[in-house]
């Protein structure tokens, strides 16, 4: 609420909008940094991946396809464990790659697919006012 009142805007007085707020401005900045990767790498992501227990909320995560204009694909929510198991398997012997682990991913799980909203304009309106915000929060913290 307080980061809202500095930046100028009406804090929200209920939960509900409350949450909202928060998974929206989550979901914004995932968009910036995910645009700022990709300037630094030179290359477009076409989708992205949210594995671990962020991969269960799909608020956030149909949120980010359509901050982002990016398909998601959630899960697994396991990802970690099984990260650790493959790999110890490769150390092993029982499997010869990276790609041979990500093939074994990709039998193993169902990740659950979030499409973005095709009418992207209320979402890049919002990306320019938080640009803005982002700014001037900067700014007034001197790292400009």
């Amino acid at each position: 609420r307080a980061a809202c009142a500095e930046s100028g805007q009406a804090p929200p007085t209920e939960p509900g909008p409350l949450v909202r707020c928060l998974f929206e401005s989550l979901a914004l900045k995932y968009r910036w940094v995910l645009e700022e990767i990709e300037a630094i790498a030179g290359w477009r992501a076409e989708c992205i991946h949210v594995v671990g227990g962020g991969s269960r909320n799909a608020m956030l995560n149909a949120l980010t396809a359509d901050a982002t204009g990016r398909p998601v694909l959630a899960g697994p929510v396991e990802a970690t464990a099984l990260g650790n198991l493959l790999t110890q398997a490769m150390a092993r012997g029982e499997l010869a790659s990276l790609a041979e682990i990500r093939a074994v991913v990709r039998r193993s799980t169902d990740p659950r697919p979030f499409e973005p909203d095709p009418d992207r304009g209320a979402w890049d309106d919002a990306y320019g006012r938080f640009g803005q915000i982002m700014a001037s929060d900067a700014e007034r913290q001197g790292r400009t």
